[in-house]
């Protein structure tokens, strides 16, 4: 399995293609934005995308969907029926499906979007917006952020610590260093720390 990775300067996003060596079937996630450089990109690798995983419903995620579709015979995989009016196959938390040759398992993890799907192939996680190199996602409200924490930690950090980190914005991580170092888990603890020492002392 081979992992290529495409910077989008439409939303400042990360894009991946992922397939067997050397060319044929690939998946792509997360289709950004579909430019002609994305296309030389997959062509001279020697790739034709089968698939597309979506790991949630934002704009600067899934922008180059449809022209990706002009050009490739691929289905669309979210949790979502449609994705800016195209039909989707529907994936729910702990599906696992085959998809050019490769196992793939959707995990759940709302709160940055109430849509939002991990996908595990091997030992990568492609997080989307979910989870970040040191951070994790956005959200609106105290209850989505609870259930982001939540989500990530009984459905990532709880994976091996050498599986790879592939998220929607930024860098790579591993599961092992965000488990010692992520900010937005860190500041979780940090309040729960405070708030049984406040109890202790009212």
């Amino acid at each position: 399995m081979k992992v290529f990775f495409h910077y989008s300067l439409y939303g400042f996003s990360n894009v991946y293609l992922v397939g067997n060596e050397p060319g044929g079937d690939a998946l792509l996630v997360d289709p950004a934005e579909f430019t002609e450089n994305l296309l030389n990109f997959i062509e001279s690798n020697g790739y034709y995308v089968r698939a597309v995983l979506v790991t949630h419903n934002h704009i600067h995620h899934v922008r180059g969907l449809s022209t990706l579709l002009r050009i490739y015979d691929a289905r669309v995989f979210s949790s979502n029926a449609e994705v800016r009016d195209m039909p989707c196959t529907v994936l729910h938390d702990g599906d696992v499906i085959d998809l050019c040759g490769m196992r793939v398992e959707a995990l759940s993890v709302p709160g940055h979007s109430s849509d939002s799907i991990v996908y595990k192939v091997d030992k990568l996680l492609f997080t989307g917006d979910a989870l970040e190199a040191g951070m994790i996602g956005h959200t609106l409200s105290r209850y989505g952020n609870a259930l982001l924490r939540e989500g990530i930690d009984r459905r990532i950090l709880s994976q091996s610590e050498d599986c790879l980190i592939l998220p929607g914005h930024g860098p790579p991580s591993t599961v092992g260093a965000e488990r010692l170092y992520n900010l937005g888990m860190a500041e979780e603890a940090a309040a729960d720390l405070l708030s049984d020492r406040y109890e202790l002392f009212v």
